[in-house]
């Protein structure tokens, strides 16, 4: 009998164990570049990291940062703008996160405006009587179309008509002309806006000046850049608009040694990242390491000291 029970616990060890190492990471929607580098992640993880697996889901940067806090998530892409937010307790969080911790900052992110070329919109004061194409709740990108309607007096409900959808979704929209602009955070050139320049005309909507300084009144992580000219179709000139960062998150109460092990893994093979998302080319330990008001993971603290990063 007691020999049974021995036996019993170390299975009963052994399971535990391997349940502590399956790593559920969250990314964002198809059509975006998280997806993909997800899978580029948990390809490096799991190819490097002996008895580490990778469950690899799709999400956006508020809903990823909500499942990390609430334990549905080990891991996960986010943005710098919304994790500050959740950190402090702001809406769209109904309170202040806790088990929230920052791994890495990877790159920026670009909020990008695109309006059909003859829809009339020369700047989001244009906006009102337009129609819409969104992300879906719960998605960086579309908590800050929101902000932008905001700062300009303006909700959804003022709009005739907003779809909240993928960007396939409204690519599908804007080429049939069911809707007159869409927004969304990624990088630059985006996949779906490239899509959409195939088959319509297309001009960026820039976000500056008074309208920037009126948007950072809400989010004061709200940060000016700019996209450079030529990087989508008759696109002539630069535009600038809001920029934030992404980057990793973890809960904070996942092991120092995992998380310390994943950075490593992902410095390392830094190129293979970079053929997904060509962002990810400039990443470095020590700007992986820029403090964006988001508490540090003790691995990844470990990690950049080791490195020099810190």
């Amino acid at each position: 009998m007691k020999l049974y029970a021995s036996v019993a616990a170390v299975a009963l060890l052994a399971a535990t164990s391997a349940q502590a190492e399956n790593i559920v990471l969250m990314t964002g929607p198809q059509g975006g570049s998280w997806y993909p580098l997800g899978g580029a992640i948990q390809n490096i993880v799991e190819t490097n990291m002996d008895g580490v697996d990778v469950r690899v889901l799709p999400g956006a940067g508020i809903a990823n940062v909500k499942a990390v806090e609430a334990g549905k998530a080990h891991m996960g892409f986010a943005n710098s703008v919304s994790t500050v937010d959740a950190i402090n307790g702001n809406a769209p969080f109904d309170a202040k996160a806790t088990n929230v911790c920052n791994v890495g900052t990877l790159y920026p992110q670009y909020f990008q405006v695109v309006a059909l070329a003859d829809a009339g919109i020369e700047s989001i004061k244009d906006l009102g009587d337009k129609s819409a194409a969104v992300q879906p709740v719960g998605n960086t990108g579309e908590a800050i179309a929101a902000h932008m309607l905001q700062s300009q007096g303006l909700s959804y409900d003022d709009l005739p008509r907003v779809n909240h959808g993928s960007y396939t979704d409204s690519v599908g929209l804007m080429k049939d002309g069911n809707a007159q602009f869409f927004t969304l955070g990624t990088t630059v050139p985006a996949g779906a806006v490239m899509d959409l320049a195939s088959a319509r005309d297309i001009k960026l909507v820039p976000i500056e000046g008074e309208e920037l300084a009126a948007m950072q009144e809400l989010n004061p992580g709200y940060k000016p850049i700019t996209i450079p000219a030529g990087s989508y179709p008759g696109q002539d000139a630069d535009v600038n608009t809001i920029g934030y960062a992404t980057h990793i998150i973890a809960a904070c109460d996942l092991d120092d040694d995992i998380v310390y092990n994943v950075l490593t893994n992902i410095v390392a093979n830094v190129d293979d990242m970079a053929a997904v998302a060509k962002a990810m080319a400039s990443a470095t330990p020590e700007g992986m390491a820029i403090d964006i008001g988001v508490p540090m993971h003790e691995g990844a603290k470990r990690f950049y000291e080791d490195q020099g990063a810190s």
